[in-house]
Formats: structure tokens, sequence, C-alpha cells
């Protein structure tokens, strides 16, 4: 069998693509300057699984807190309460809004960790030179591309827990420890996203090291 034709790529064209505008520029030592839009363009981002690497462990440190700690602190005339989000999946669940429940426990807790769980796979497939599977591995990450374009959702979705119980209750509510570790999740998962260089997912192919 005879071997297959390398596959044609701006690296093997020596041509480099800016991520801002799509120009594509000759290839020079890094870094050079995008002649249309003035960003700095690289070969490859820098320093880009150390960098996703280093904010996913971020990410799943605060996630325990986000999720252990109260979200809310809900006062009313006779009590004042701590909820977590989890407790008020279940809140929402067992006062018969089951829809709600289910979208608070998808975009707040399930989510967020597959969002984590692929990041992490991903990075670990490219440290170890996996050369298998890169046309799936390419889909996963642009599936989390997708998604984190809305990951605020998940902050709104927190939000609007919190509303709905001061509505129903008619008490004050106000933001507790866990919001802010799962804002910071939120950002954290983004940064991690954006960082990750998925042009390293094809480097294997190239025989070349880039990492």
């Amino acid at each position: 069998m005879s071997p297959r034709p390398p596959v044609a790529t701006a690296n093997r064209a020596g041509l480099i693509g800016c991520e801002h505008c799509g120009a594509l520029s000759p290839l020079h030592p890094d870094p050079i300057v995008c002649p249309r839009c003035g960003a700095t363009l690289h070969r490859r981002k820098p320093d880009s699984l150390n960098r996703t690497f280093a904010l996913l462990v971020a990410a799943m440190i605060l996630y325990l807190p986000a999720n252990l700690l109260p979200v809310m602190v809900t006062t009313s005339l006779f009590r004042k309460t701590h909820d977590t989000i989890i407790s008020g999946v279940v809140y929402f669940w067992n006062t018969g809004s089951m829809g709600l429940a289910v979208l608070i426990f998808s975009f707040s807790i399930l989510i967020p960790m597959l969002k984590m769980g692929a990041l992490g796979f991903l990075v670990i497939s490219v440290r170890h030179g996996s050369a298998r599977t890169r046309r799936q591995r390419m889909v996963l990450f642009r599936i989390v591309e997708f998604v984190g374009r809305w990951s605020m959702l998940d902050v709104f979705v927190v939000a609007l827990m919190a509303g709905l119980v001061r509505f129903h209750s008619l008490a004050m509510v106000e933001a507790g420890p866990g919001a802010a570790a799962f804002g910071a999740v939120v950002v954290l998962t983004m940064l991690a996203s954006f960082s990750f260089d998925s042009r390293l997912i094809w480097d294997n192919d190239e025989k070349c090291d880039e990492r």
C-alpha cells in the first residue's frame, strides 16, 4: 500500500494565519505582526498546554467550593437559610419546577464538569503525542468552543434561581461565597478554552513538536 500523501497545511506551505482577521502571512521566526490588523502572530500560541492546564487545575479546585458553599443567603421574617446550587436544584424539583431544576443542574453542574473534562482530555492527548482520533478531538474542541460562547448562562441561571426564590418567599436574597467561586470557574474555563491551541492536535501528523 502506497504511503498516504502529506496533508496540505499552512505550516508546510510556509504561511502563518492570523487568529483575529484570518489573513495569511509568510512564515518568519516568532513573533511577527499581521500586516492587515497589526496583531502579533505566532505559529502556535505561546506555552499553550501549560497555560490551559494551569487554568483547568484552578477551575477544578474552585469547582468544589462553587457547589458546596452557599451561592445565596435567604433572609425571611422567620429564618435565615444558606442555599447551595445543589440545594437549589432539590428545592425546585420538590416544588414542581422540574424543568427549571434540570436547567440549573445542566448549566451549573453538568456542563462545567464536562467542559473541564473535555479540555483535560485534549491537553493530555496532545501532551502524550497521540496521533489517533484527531478529527474526533477537533470536533470535541469545537463543541467546547461553542458551549463556551454560552458560558455566562451558568451565572445567569444562578441569578435566576436567586430571583425566583425571592419572588416565591418574599425574602431578602444575598450572594454567598459559592457565587464568587462559581463565577471564577466560568471565567477560568473560558480562558482555558481560549488558551488551548487546536493546531497542536495536528502537529503529530507533521512530525513536529511545537508544544
